[in-house]
């Protein structure tokens, strides 16, 4: 088998901060003798995390099993997870914001049993839904559990309880069109009616200026994608959010504004 050198576009105190997490874990556990040691096993797991490669091109590269590979990265993966902030937490930033911009995207998956609710009818195609909230830079402060893909915007927000928490810290956040009818504190765009086939003329200029600050919202998600893992999960979808809670806090360690 050829082999050839790689890269992962990511600094060693994002390395050894997972490591240290792994290290400190092992300890308690006591575990006496693994193939890989902590560092090593941190330097698999982003491999997978940012670079997508495979269990199987790991498993090669690392000279260990599938299985093994596979065992390594969901272990740093659940360590990292466990880290990462719930919303109750992050609102604790998120209040102190000038305003918010929350959008939700769809993350592809293609493994799945039962199809119907992971099967997305705006993008045609299965996958899961994660909202987002991002700060007015368009800086990714805080991304979701992975709700099935066929749950609308709003329905995703309202049941994940974001909605009433950004209203009860009274921070204004901007949102797309699909998120009409959240109220509270959410900005969205106006909606045309039949009776009010056209808008005015002020309306207009509240959309233009609305777009230019929803458009930063859109760094975020292309943020959390470049993570290449999230560019299409092939994995069961109840792991999606353990996924995406450990590339959270990784890219908070990574942007040097991690505090866990």
């Amino acid at each position: 088998m050829l082999s050839y050198p790689a890269k992962i576009p990511l600094s060693s105190r994002t390395l050894n901060h997972l490591a240290d997490r792994i290290r400190a874990h092992r300890r308690q556990r006591r575990s006496r003798w693994r193939r890989l040691n902590p560092g090593e096993q941190a330097l698999l797991a982003l491999a997978h995390l940012r670079n997508g490669d495979t269990y199987t091109r790991l498993a090669a590269g690392f000279d260990i099993g599938v299985a093994t590979a596979w065992r390594y990265v969901r272990e740093a993966v659940d360590l990292l997870a466990a880290a990462a902030d719930d919303l109750v937490t992050a609102m604790d930033r998120i209040r102190r914001l000038a305003f918010a911009i929350l959008d939700g995207t769809l993350i592809p998956i293609d493994r799945v049993a039962d199809q119907r609710p992971y099967y997305s009818g705006k993008h045609k195609r299965h996958g899961v839904n994660v909202q987002v909230i991002a700060d007015a830079a368009g800086r990714l402060i805080w991304a979701s559990a992975a709700l099935p893909g066929r749950t609308h915007d709003l329905s995703a927000a309202r049941q994940l309880g974001i909605i009433d928490a950004l209203t009860s810290a009274d921070v204004m956040t901007f949102a797309d069109k699909g998120y009409q009818g959240a109220r509270g504190t959410i900005r969205v765009p106006f909606k045309r009616h039949r009776s009010r086939p056209k808008l005015q003329h002020w309306q207009k200029r509240y959309h233009r200026q609305h777009a230019r600050i929803r458009a930063r919202g859109e760094r975020a998600i292309a943020t959390l994608k470049t993570w290449k893992l999230l560019v299409k999960l092939r994995c069961c979808p109840r792991h999606a959010t353990a996924i995406v809670q450990a590339i959270l806090v990784l890219h908070h360690v990574e942007a040097n504004r991690y505090t866990g």
